[in-house]
């Protein structure tokens, strides 16, 4: 194996991730969809990367805290630990988490270094250091329906084909279904696996517009 290559997929966090009382921060495992299995986080900033992402980034794996990065910078030797690495269906997403009131200058030449890196190994590399108004709030809503549902009754397909010919209000969708309250949670799921589109920058209500995700809009909405 190359010096430059190294089997990320195999790595273990830098730091292990560990609960006591009364520490500052708020570590925990985040359960993910899209690996099937849990990820530690130490923040609920990097929680919320972490749902927004099993959500929105085509995500195959999920690496926490995946390597140390060390370089020399004019203040002599440093190190830094990205928050995570992400494997999605578009190629690898190096991230780091912090709030962006938080960022101090050493922080700051951590990233950039953390930025160079990622670009020589032809990665991705972003600070996410808030978000839009709503999104943590919403994603974290829908994804109470993530996990598979069975649908005896055949209401995911009464929702798709309701939407087939174009947007309609949450509540008057759910409303043409045969159960309305059970089609509620099988919208929901349908939102999470990307089968029915919102606008996540705005909460959920009964008035907000629901319309077929493009994947379906294309085959006449099947089940």
């Amino acid at each position: 194996m190359a010096e430059a290559e190294a089997e990320i997929v195999r790595s273990r966090p830098v730091r292990r991730f560990t609960w006591r009382t009364g520490q500052w921060h708020r570590p925990g495992l985040e359960y993910l969809v899209s690996t099937g299995r849990h990820h530690g986080f130490e923040s609920f900033e990097e929680e919320s990367l972490l749902l927004v992402a099993d959500f929105a980034a085509d995500l195959t794996e999920a690496l926490s805290q995946p390597f140390r990065l060390r370089f020399e910078s004019t203040a002599g030797s440093m190190e830094h630990t990205p928050d995570f690495l992400l494997l999605t269906g578009t190629g690898p997403w190096l991230v780091d988490v912090r709030p962006g009131d938080r960022i101090r200058p050493e922080d700051a030449l951590k990233f950039a270094a953390a930025a160079e890196a990622a670009l020589a190994a032809g990665w991705r590399y972003s600070v996410v250091s808030g978000w839009r108004e709503n999104v943590p709030e919403l994603v974290d809503a829908l994804s109470a329906g993530r996990r598979q549902l069975s649908d005896p009754i055949g209401l995911q397909g009464e929702l798709l084909g309701a939407v087939a010919a174009g947007p309609l209000n949450f509540g008057d969708l759910v409303g043409r279904c045969s159960v309305p309250a059970v089609a509620r949670a099988h919208a929901v799921h349908l939102m999470w696996h990307r089968r029915l589109g919102i606008d996540v920058s705005a909460p959920l209500t009964d008035t907000s517009p629901v319309r077929l995700a493009p994947r379906d809009a294309g085959t006449g909405a099947a089940a």
